[in-house]
């Protein structure tokens, strides 16, 4: 009988010979049996070494701050591009950074099998960013689509809903959710989420608003609002509701702010995804705020109603990113590894993991520098934005490829 693990590469069947019952190994000779073990061992190596180094294939250059991307029902891969702002007027965010506007931001289609050049679908869209340079812009977040191909675009901010004011021509897209269509055209009428931050406020403590991950289930869009430190969720007639919201947790003070041994303060969740498991249930993941402590970002579940959240799994650090593969497995993308205390603000690499259906934890891929976003394709391949900072190409260093997406086979 052939008996399969899903978690190895090999089935048992192979390693062992075949058609022998374990009772033979009690009359093999002491060197016989040596060897069979040395091979068993050798093959087991093997198949761990095959799970620590996946395929990693470069399917996409050349882009722009790439963030969030999603596979269309019919296949096509898009990836939103935040955009590098600008030399128009500037705006104050959340966070005391200084933000210049320009029209930079895009949805881009990307080929899964890295053949044919990105192209942009619809471009102009209203971007901010630090200048110069336009490391770190903030436009274009994340896409979702539904099952029958609607597409909802979530628009980042990072300020309240008043700075957008006046900034430029198309600054009133800012912190809003709109709706698209791939032949490069979006609906005027949006759902403007930063507004009702604004008013609603719901976790108190100062408005900021800024929609950084979005998914559509259960007949409405969700939104991950990173600013609000809230989700969001949007009904067909673009009406919002509050559906969850997480106050900040109080956690140690690192030694580098000098303070008492044992002192605490407290930290933002700040919610930066938002998943449909398939399951009944919506998974959020967490960045957190400053003090980013590692393994302090926590995955919680759900109900598409907001009645019911709980912590799902724990001990993540600084997560950008979640999705499911078709065993309804868990992956999760780490943006870094916590607090640099310099710049950037956060340690690389990022890290593409698994949750086993045990809880155990794999490391898939742990090389990346500042991914974006993270989508499973019917290949059974994750796609991740890399270089989710970087503005475009930089020529002679680190990033000549500017913003790229990665194909990462999983077993």
């Amino acid at each position: 009988m052939m008996i399969i693990d899903r978690y190895q590469t090999a089935p048992i069947q192979h390693i062992l010979p075949p058609d022998e019952p374990y009772a033979v190994c009690a009359h093999l000779s002491r060197e016989s049996l040596m060897t069979r073990l040395l091979f068993m061992l050798a093959m087991l190596v093997a198949t761990s070494a095959l799970h620590a180094a996946p395929q990693v294939d470069v399917i996409a250059t050349g882009l722009n701050n790439p963030r969030g991307l999603a596979f269309a029902p019919n296949g096509q891969l898009f990836v939103t591009e935040a955009g590098s702002g600008g030399n128009g007027r500037c705006l104050v965010l959340g966070d005391g950074r200084s933000a210049c506007y320009g029209e930079t931001g895009a949805i881009t289609r990307v080929d899964p099998r890295g053949v044919a050049p990105p192209k942009r679908i619809i471009t102009g869209l209203p971007s901010v960013a630090a200048q110069p340079g336009g490391f770190g812009g903030t436009g274009p977040q994340h896409i979702a689509f539904s099952r029958d191909g609607r597409a909802a675009l979530a628009m980042g901010l990072g300020a309240t809903a008043p700075a957008r004011n006046g900034v430029g021509r198309k600054a009133w897209l800012f912190g809003k959710v709109l709706q698209v269509n791939l032949f490069g055209r979006f609906s005027a009428s949006a759902a403007d989420i930063a507004s009702y931050e604004f008013t609603h406020d719901p976790v108190p403590g100062g408005v900021d608003s800024n929609p950084n991950g979005i998914a559509i289930a259960s007949g409405q869009s969700v939104v991950a609002d990173a600013g609000a430190n809230a989700i969001f969720g949007i009904a067909p007639n673009r009406t919002i509701t509050t559906l969850a919201a997480f106050p900040p947790r109080m956690v140690l003070a690192p030694p580098e702010l000098s303070l008492p041994p044992g002192a605490t303060i407290p930290m933002q969740s700040v919610p930066t995804t938002i998943v449909d498991g398939k399951d009944g249930w919506l998974y959020v993941g967490e960045l957190t705020g400053f003090p980013f402590p590692v393994g302090g970002a926590n995955v919680y579940r759900m109900a598409p109603d907001g009645t019911l959240l709980q912590t799902y799994a724990s001990g993540f650090t600084n997560i950008v990113a979640l999705a499911f593969d078709s065993w309804q497995r868990l992956y999760v993308l780490e943006i870094g590894r916590g607090a640099s205390f310099g710049d950037p603000p956060l340690n690389p690499p990022g890290r593409l993991l698994r949750v086993n259906p045990d809880g155990s934890r794999t490391v898939i891929y742990d090389q990346l520098f500042y991914p974006g976003g993270l989508a499973i394709g019917g290949d059974g391949a994750a796609y991740v934005t890399n270089n989710g900072v970087v503005p475009g190409p930089i020529p002679g260093g680190q990033f000549a490829a500017g913003g790229t997406v990665l194909r990462i086979s999983l077993d």
